[in-house]
Parts: C-alpha cells; sequence; structure tokens
C-alpha cells in the first residue's frame, strides 16, 4: 500500500445507515482500496453512518438551521473542502446538492444510485421498477451533475427481477451488489483511471458511450 500521507482522500456524503460507507471501510481496511476517508458529511446529525467513523472526521448540521439551501450547501462545501478531497462520494445522501455546489466540486463527485440508470431517477426505485415491469434491476455509480441523477453512468450491476420481489426484497438484494460496485468503481477512480470529459464518463482513456457492466456473484 502507498506511504498514507499520500494516499488518495475521499469525503463521503451519508445521510443513513451509512451501508455504503461501511463497504468503503471494509475495502480499505482489507487493502483492496488504497486510499483514505478523511471526512463523512452528513445533513441528518442523528444518522447511523456518522458513528462508523472516529468523531473527528465526522460533520453534521441540520438543513433547517441556515436560512437557504444555498447556505446549508455553501457550508456543507465549505466543510468539504477544508479536508482536501480527491473525490466527494455520495453514499446514500439523500438531499438533493444546489449547482453552485455540484459546480464547485465537478468532475470528482460520484453518486450510487438503486437503478439501471437513466431508468428511475429520483426516489422509490425498487417499487417503479416492479410497477414498470421490469426484468432486470440493479444499481448505477455515475458522476453527479446540477440536474438529479442525469450524470454519465461509469458502472452498473445487473439482478433479475424474480417472481414474487418486493420492494424490500429487491432492497436488499441490490444493496449487496452495491457493495461491490461503489468500491470498485473508487478503485479505478483513486488510481487515476477515471475521469469526467465533456459530460462523459473515460476509463484508461476510453469514453464509455455505454456504462461497464459488471458481475458480483449473488
Amino acid at each position: 500500500m502507498s506511504d498514507r500521507a499520500h494516499l488518495p482522500r475521499l469525503a463521503v456524503l451519508c445521510s443513513g445507515r451509512g451501508s455504503n460507507l461501511g463497504a468503503i471501510i471494509e475495502a480499505i481496511s482489507a487493502g483492496t482500496l488504497d486510499a483514505e476517508i478523511v471526512g463523512v458529511f452528513s445533513d441528518k446529525p442523528k444518522c447511523a453512518a456518522l458513528q462508523r467513523v472516529s468523531a473527528a472526521l465526522r460533520w453534521s448540521a441540520k438543513p433547517g438551521d441556515y436560512a437557504s439551501r444555498s447556505e446549508f450547501d455553501q457550508a456543507l462545501g465549505d466543510a468539504i473542502a477544508a479536508v482536501r478531497p480527491d473525490w466527494i462520494v455520495c453514499a446514500g445522501y439523500m438531499r438533493i446538492l444546489d449547482g453552485a455546489f455540484v459546480e464547485r466540486f465537478r468532475g470528482r463527485m460520484l453518486n450510487i444510485h438503486p437503478s439501471l440508470l437513466p431508468r428511475h431517477r429520483g426516489l422509490d426505485t425498487h417499487q417503479r421498477a416492479l410497477d414498470a415491469g421490469d426484468r432486470e434491476h440493479g444499481a448505477s455509480v455515475h458522476f453527479v451533475i446540477p440536474e438529479l441523477d442525469a450524470g454519465a453512468v461509469i458502472a452498473q450491476v445487473v439482478i433479475p427481477v424474480q417472481p414474487g420481489d418486493t420492494p424490500q426484497s429487491l432492497a436488499e438484494r441490490v444493496q449487496a451488489q452495491e457493495h461491490r460496485l461503489l468500491p470498485e468503481v473508487l478503485r479505478w477512480a483513486v488510481s487515476g483511471r477515471l475521469h469526467e470529459r465533456d459530460a462523459t464518463a473515460v476509463l484508461d482513456g476510453h469514453t464509455l458511450f455505454t456504462p461497464r457492466r459488471l458481475e458480483f456473484a449473488e
């Protein structure tokens, strides 16, 4: 592993349990992700995700304590900038970020989303996949742009929709795959293989006209 002083630096945004944050931590601990987490940031001061890291790495605030969305995002952005991250990872961050925030970190901010984008942007993706009669479902990692869940998709993992699936059963199976997908894309990012160029994802110097589809055992 690289000297710790030179490890790529990750800032992670969460709003809930932080299971994808946990997957990142596990990959770092296992030596399969050559990076360090330099801050975990949340709009939910009591969320479980914050408890996964030491107090020194935590930042949280209630959006309602700020006069406007832009003021909250300015404070959040200043806190993130202070830890000098190489990459910012939205891992279950449920608040929409304003355009100024996104542009501030454009090209080095990733999000994991529980659907096969561009299908089912936004919330309630598992119910919507069932309502649409989808035969496949899954998760995507994409670059963040001001438009919600519309940035260039880098990689996806696919699961079949099975007879009798419910939103909960789909969520559980998709989340298990997210925990493999996100660390893999972060390996590409921290090793310098991944870039955003002209609103497209570029991996190893090649534009990804379609997302990489990765397969992991269920």
